[in-house]
């Protein structure tokens, strides 16, 4: 059975969109029956290009990564999602839908790269070290046995996770 994975941003164009990429390449590579989402309370509508670019110099497949509200997973016919991971301290910070399936939750908090100071390069190389960040953790979820744990034992495994 999938396990659904759902990663929150605020905007859903940066991190949520490199942790949705990089859960879902590592699943693939790894042979987990996990699939990635990703959504924001309040998308911005566009992916930021340098979230992209990232994920594509690790070998990703972004196409089709979109920008999308929460509430596209809040309806009945949605996957019930097992996790929903926040990335940004807004997202983790709101108010967040009833989810169906009562998901395990975690904050895994990152800086967002496209506010990293200097130019472009540093930008660039800002939105890089996040996205190598988050593959990490993203290893460390896949490596849990997800079907068996029970809900209390996931969350405190994924807390962990958080406190690496």
């Amino acid at each position: 059975m999938t396990t659904h994975v759902l990663i929150l941003c605020t905007h859903n164009s940066a991190r949520s969109v490199l942790a949705e990429g990089m859960l879902g390449h590592w699943a693939r590579r790894l042979g987990r029956d996990v699939q990635a989402h990703s959504a924001g309370s309040a998308p911005s509508g566009r992916v930021n290009p340098l979230a992209l670019w990232a994920l594509e110099r690790a070998g990703v497949d972004t196409t089709g990564f979109h920008s999308k509200s929460w509430d596209a997973f809040t309806a009945e016919h949605s996957p019930r999602m097992r996790v929903v991971i926040t990335v940004c301290d807004a997202a983790a910070g709101e108010t967040c839908p009833i989810w169906p399936g009562n998901p395990v939750r975690v904050h895994w908090g990152y800086p967002d790269p496209s506010n990293a100071p200097g130019g472009v390069e540093a930008i660039a190389q800002a939105f890089e070290l996040t996205r190598q960040a988050i593959g990490y953790r993203m290893l460390q979820l896949l490596a849990l046995p997800i079907d068996t744990l029970s809900d209390a034992a996931l969350s405190d495994a994924l807390g962990a996770i958080a406190k690496a």
